[in-house]
């Protein structure tokens, strides 16, 4: 059975000619199906443009990347957006419509889903809202939740697809100790719960004892790799 994600040989630059910076030198890297992997390093290291190729938001440049299953390097633009239905993406600022509340926002991930009515969708978002502790929160918008509670709603977007992958950039960082905590708790007990594996970019020390997995960069390598 394929891994969730493999990674072999995976280098990538931006720029060309003499502006031309590599930033992801021959990485190689696996994830487990239900396993929970941290990327640490400092900035610059290539942590989010890994993510991003894995996340098929950009196109291979060199090395093979599959990803449930599917191979990205040569992929289509259409290939890459199709992969992307199937991944769960939560990022440090939200991302959320002000406009919308919170389960409008959840719905708005399932409406690719042409075998869900608006209904359906309405009452998912409802469910997952529920099970990451919002339940009487629902109606309201972004600006009426709190840091943590709006990343709460963020998560239960990236979950409410049913996604094979979930890949989270520093979602964490905008939030005080309790709340970072508590989110992490959620996402790991979330995807543990559903078997689905998790790739979380992070700097934030509070949070490397969710994972199963660390694996530190520096200057676009993986310079380390050790159990959690």
């Amino acid at each position: 059975m394929d891994r969730p994600v493999a990674l072999r040989g995976v280098s990538f630059a931006y720029g060309e000619g003499d502006l031309r910076r590599l930033v992801l030198r021959d990485v190689s890297l696996e994830v487990e199906p239900g396993e929970i992997v941290l990327l640490t390093g400092p900035s610059g290291s290539g942590k989010t443009t890994l993510l991003t190729l894995v996340g098929a938001l950009r196109a291979m440049q060199e090395g093979s990347c599959r990803v449930l299953g599917r191979e990205l390097m040569g992929a289509r633009e259409g290939d890459r957006v199709r992969l992307r239905r199937s991944i769960g993406f939560i990022f440090q600022n939200h991302n959320l419509l002000g406009f919308l509340t919170a389960r409008q926002n959840v719905a708005m991930s399932l409406e690719l889903d042409g075998n869900l009515t608006e209904r359906q969708r309405l009452a998912r978002a409802g469910e997952m809202l529920a099970a990451v502790g919002l339940a009487d929160h629902t109606e309201k918008p972004p600006s009426k939740l709190s840091g943590g509670q709006r990343q709460r709603v963020a998560i239960a977007r990236a979950l409410a697809g049913q996604p094979g992958l979930i890949l989270a950039d520093e979602p964490t960082a905008a939030l005080d100790k309790a709340s970072g905590q508590e989110v992490v708790r959620l996402l790991r007990d979330l995807a543990r719960g559903r078997g689905v594996p998790i790739l979380l970019v992070t700097h934030d020390p509070r949070i490397l004892d969710i994972a199963d997995r660390i694996v530190a960069m520096e200057d676009g390598r993986i310079v380390e790799t050790q159990a959690a």
